[in-house]
């Protein structure tokens, strides 16, 4: 198994556990941080989906850049993470060695902040992804849900 199967391998079986987390998320407590400096649920939900984006935009060009667009409701954030899953998932299959390995760059206000293989910036999106998750499985208890199970039961789940 390539790095890439690899990559589009973990990909498959992490998405069920995205998907649950955030249908998890109360709708009207988006808002929800848990300390000042903290995200809330809404940005760290809107980030998921458009990283994602970025990542396909990275394959296709070589470059990509920090999103700007405002967070709109939680089931079109949700609607977009899907979409944009499912397109990079379609872009990196149809990608042979030489793209996974070429050299891709992240820009912010026209300047390069991170370049490397474009199969290292996407494996590094995921882990970020998957980090993103967890704040917000953190975040759902305090919002007034409940946590399901990831990667075995949850206290919420338990005994279900």
């Amino acid at each position: 198994m390539t790095n890439r199967e690899f990559f589009l391998a973990r990909r498959k079986a992490e998405y069920p556990a995205f998907r649950t987390v955030l249908r998890a998320l109360p709708e009207d407590r988006l808002d929800y941080k848990p300390h000042e400096k903290s995200p809330s649920a809404q940005q760290l939900v809107w980030v998921l989906a458009q990283e994602l984006g970025s990542g396909v935009e990275l394959c296709d060009t070589g470059e990509t850049r920090f999103p700007t667009a405002p967070a709109p409701a939680l089931d079109a954030m949700i609607a977009t993470f899907d979409k944009n899953y499912a397109a990079l998932e379609g872009t990196v299959r149809k990608m042979d060695d030489a793209a996974w390995t070429k050299v891709g760059q992240l820009k912010s206000g026209g300047k390069v902040v991170m370049e490397s293989p474009v199969g290292e910036f996407l494996w590094y999106l995921f882990f970020d992804a998957i980090h993103h998750r967890g704040q917000l499985a953190a975040y759902l208890r305090p919002m007034g849900g409940k946590v399901p199970a990831i990667y075995g039961p949850s206290a919420d789940t338990r005994g279900k």
